[in-house]
């Protein structure tokens, strides 16, 4: 299977880094700072969401904005003690494109998203973060966002995703989707291609724009 497409546009935390040990260690601290529990956590959607529709879901709307400062503090602290581990492929698919054609689309604030991406090498030109937009995944704001910024149509658009929020905005964005089965398992990701990581693919950028395949 070979995908063609303009622009290349790429969730963070799960696709190009992993940050889920960070990510349970913060929140879990968070979670006990704020009196949650488990089962608590275990009735929202957290992946791919931003922090504050998490919040928001979890505590009264007085303590939100003091509870997201919180959380991003304590992610943006952790970076440097294993935050953000550079996943397989990530450097060889960004390393073969252009600047302009691809984006980094994040649901996290962009202090965190700068945070993680610098500590793994990575400065995309353009960058979508939960600033950005007014609603996150799963709506298809961030990815429409990114598909104007780099002055791309969305259906030449292409998605890599590891969670189903973040499918699913790239789905109504009507543009193609990769999922990768880093953080779920490939019967969870509803895509147009689902593989492993960004490891199983060849990237090939042409003057008609990127082809992308699975990797012989």
């Amino acid at each position: 299977m070979t995908i063609h497409a303009q622009a290349l546009l790429f969730d963070n935390d799960g696709t190009l880094v992993s940050s889920l040990a960070s990510v349970q260690r913060c929140w879990s601290r968070w979670a006990a700072e704020y009196g949650l529990t488990p089962e608590d956590f275990a009735r929202v959607e957290l992946h791919g969401r931003t922090a504050v529709e998490i919040a928001g879901d979890l505590l009264p709307a007085a303590t939100v904005p003091a509870a997201v400062a919180r959380i991003e503090q304590l992610e943006v602290d952790d970076v440097p003690h294993g935050g953000a581990v550079l996943l397989p492929g990530t450097r060889e698919v960004l390393d073969a494109l252009p600047a302009d054609r691809w984006a980094v689309v994040t649901s996290a604030t962009r202090r965190l998203a700068e945070a993680r991406l610098a500590a793994a090498g990575i400065l995309p030109k353009t960058l979508i973060t939960a600033e950005d937009v007014t609603r996150g995944k799963p709506d298809p704001e961030p990815y429409l966002l990114a598909a104007r910024v780099l002055g791309v149509d969305p259906a030449h658009c292409v998605v890599f995703e590891d969670a189903p929020a973040g499918l699913a905005a790239g789905r109504a964005a009507g543009m193609t989707t990769v999922a990768l089965a880093t953080t779920h398992t490939a019967a969870e990701l509803h895509a147009d291609l689902v593989v492993k990581d960004l490891s199983a693919l060849s990237v090939l950028v042409t003057g008609g724009g990127v082809e992308i395949s699975v990797a012989r």
